[in-house]
């Protein structure tokens, strides 16, 4: 028996962000593919996997079981029936119900017309530039800049291939959408390299002399230049930018001690 359809009507987006039922984007994840058949938890974790939804999606396979019973707790899935192959274990296979169609299309329509604060690492590390030395914060974000150079080459390679393959747009929007991010992220880094590099940015005297020393234009980490060559936005990957960070040791050694005085507690 197949699994209600999803409603034709187009859905009217909450006017605010609203408290989901069922879990998160997994929970979602899950609804999705019983939409299309009735399915067992490890088919559907071989369908995720297999559609690398886990790179726009946190799967958490170990918790895909969990995920699956809390929604048959609260009446979004229903088990259709149990079945034994051999010797393996019974798996209980799935289906979505009236309740968890609705659902679906409930918060897919929350999720792609109400926009959301999300918390960045990366804006969260600008926040707290002024702890850094402005040419130590110049290098790690030059280095920033050459990976996300790095991480965009390899989209627009795998981008090539894709077309290549003839995989309809369709199924790519998500990469595509990750990789205008990522394209954005560097134009901003390249810019503000370039007004930290020039002195322009407001503020950068007063920044050097909280560290005591006075605004440089040289990078620490490496003298390579920053490209800034355009990338097309579209892809089929989410290569994570790298986070590696670089630590930077402000533990100064303590002052020798002055000349005719010795140091306290020592012999004579």
């Amino acid at each position: 028996m197949p699994g209600p359809s999803l409603a034709s009507s187009d859905p009217v987006p909450p006017a605010a962000p609203r408290r989901r039922r069922g879990g998160g984007t997994l929970a979602l994840a899950v609804l999705a593919c019983l939409v299309e058949r009735p399915m067992h938890p490890y088919e559907m974790a071989a369908t995720l996997r297999t559609r690398g939804r886990g790179d726009s999606i946190k799967v958490n396979y170990g918790s895909l079981y969990a995920v699956v019973e809390g929604l048959r707790r609260q009446g979004l899935i229903e088990a259709q029936e149990t079945a034994r192959a051999g010797r393996r274990p019974e798996r209980t296979v799935y289906r979505v119900t009236d309740a968890g169609s609705a659902e679906l299309v409930s918060s897919l329509a929350e999720l792609l017309s109400v926009p959301t604060k999300e918390y960045l690492q990366y804006e969260a590390g600008l926040s707290l530039l002024p702890v850094l030395a402005p040419d130590v914060a110049l290098g790690l974000l030059q280095a920033r800049a050459r990976r996300l150079v790095e991480t965009l080459d390899e989209r627009r390679r795998l981008r090539a291939e894709v077309l290549e393959a003839g995989l309809p747009r369709l199924f790519v929007v998500e990469y595509e959408y990750m990789t205008a991010l990522l394209q954005a992220e560097l134009d901003f880094t390249t810019a503000l390299v370039a007004d930290m590099e020039a002195g322009t940015l407001d503020g950068m005297a007063r920044w050097a002399s909280l560290h005591g020393s006075a605004a440089t234009t040289t990078d620490p980490v490496s003298t390579d230049p920053v490209t800034t060559d355009t990338v097309s936005t579209d892809t089929v990957t989410t290569d994570t930018v790298s986070t590696d960070t670089v630590t930077t040791d402000t533990a100064s050694a303590p002052p020798a001690p002055a000349r005719g005085r010795r140091p306290a507690g020592s012999r004579p």
